[in-house]
């Protein structure tokens, strides 16, 4: 193992970048840009690292042989903003030159705003790889873009947490197409002096109306959004059948539009630049509403009087999956890049930089990582049973039925948009 010497700035209160996923956009102050929209300005993110003298860190990750001997001197990417730091953002924050140290390879980066994108650019065949979120894995897998993988290649990947492995979004009928990379759940977020007689414990806050919060209610901007109104009605109207958030026929669709009809009744705010509704938590606008873990610890360091809770429903969810193309031109260096990212220094470096529990679980026993990870429950099985991870909506029903067609992506984008008008 080469050692160099860093400095461990794995801050738990995170000042960083926000993290999601989803057939939607992941935003960050390096790059931000709300589904199919023009990034905004941007601004370098508030990471400054605490005042340690840098010390000796083993970067924990041995390249693998065969592949360093064919490694091809570079490789092209296509990534979310903030999952690849070369520290010309902040120099705490730095995963690529090490790893461009330990195998040669360079690593040319293009980011991508949406899955859409990233889809459209896989397709291209111009790349070697791409962090895809779980509404485009599988269409990359279908499409033929995606290869899957020999995971023996990646000595990462028995350390990765057995929740994230071999998951719907990310393999095949037991044949992995990538590595995972990390998660997190969509949360309910309240204002604590507006719920002071107690704290909310259901997504009715935000779907049912005549509570506290009613017209200052901040909903997710997004198609995929249809599921956390779905993933309600599994709980409280089981005559539905709903088994699966994504999972809709016709009648279960419909059900869930009137729901998202009513709610846009109620709400205040739709966001997809999470520091749209960071701001509203903090001028005390918005009362409660759907978010991210990232948020709520970026507010409450400013003031706001806010807190956060996994409803008892449950929740939506998201993971990301690193994969290899199908053509890909430099498939050693992948292959060397994707094991990089998921070892334990890299992922506890780009979790906390970008705000998500790591999908390796040895990183969380890094000297910094453990409020970290407690924050993010990355290590709580029992947290993430009841999260429904994103995926794409088929009209070959997820959740196993034969007998009827589930309503696809492109009508849960169409239903949005109509919506939203």
């Amino acid at each position: 193992m080469r050692k160099a010497k860093v400095t461990m700035a794995l801050l738990a209160s995170l000042s960083i970048i926000a993290a999601a996923c989803g057939d939607d956009d992941k935003t960050s102050e390096t790059t931000a840009a709300a589904p199919d929209t023009a990034a905004p300005d941007t601004a370098a993110p508030d990471t400054a690292a605490p005042d340690t003298t840098p010390a000796e860190v083993d970067y924990l990750w041995t390249p693998n042989a065969d592949l360093l001997a064919g490694a091809e001197g570079q490789v092209n990417v296509i990534a979310w903003a903030g999952y690849i730091e070369d520290g010309s953002t902040d120099p705490a924050y730095d995963w690529v030159t090490p790893f461009t140290e330990m195998t040669g390879c360079v690593v040319n980066t293009k980011l991508g705003n949406t899955s859409d994108e990233m889809v459209q650019l896989m397709q291209s065949g111009e790349y070697d790889g791409v962090s895809a979120s779980g509404d485009a894995t599988q269409r990359l897998i279908s499409g033929g873009e995606a290869a899957e993988i020999d995971v023996t290649e990646y000595s990462s990947y028995d350390q990765i947490f057995d929740g994230l492995k071999l998951q719907p979004w990310n393999s095949v009928d037991g044949v992995a197409y990538g590595i995972p990379h990390g998660r997190g759940a969509n949360l309910l977020v309240y204002n604590t002096e507006a719920y002071a007689a107690g704290a909310p414990d259901s997504w009715g806050e935000v779907f049912l109306g005549d509570g506290v919060a009613d017209g200052a209610i901040s909903i997710y901007d997004a198609p995929i959004y249809i599921a956390d109104a779905a993933l309600f009605l599994m709980a409280h109207e089981p005559e539905l059948g709903i088994t699966n958030p994504y999972a809709l026929d016709q009648t279960q669709f419909d059900a869930a539009i009137a729901l998202l009809g009513f709610q846009s009744s109620i709400a205040s705010q739709y966001w997809s630049l999470y520091t749209d509704q960071q701001a509203s938590l903090e001028d005390g606008s918005v009362l409660a509403g759907t978010t991210w873990q990232v948020i709520v610890n970026l507010a409450q360091a400013n003031g706001a009087l806010i807190d956060a809770v996994k409803p008892v429903e449950g929740a939506t969810g998201w993971s990301d999956t690193w994969m290899l193309s199908s053509s890909a031109a430099n498939p050693n260096c992948m292959k060397l890049w994707m094991d990089w990212i998921a070892s334990p220094w890299a992922n506890s470096q780009v979790a906390v930089w970008f705000g998500e529990a790591p999908s390796n679980a040895e990183a969380c026993a890094l000297e910094g990582m453990a409020e970290h990870c407690a924050t993010f429950h990355a290590e709580e099985d029992d947290y993430w049973t009841d999260v429904w991870y994103w995926q794409t909506p088929t009209e070959q029903c997820l959740d196993g039925r034969n007998d009827v067609t589930c309503v696809g992506f492109t009508e849960w984008v169409n239903a949005w948009t109509a919506l939203r008008a």
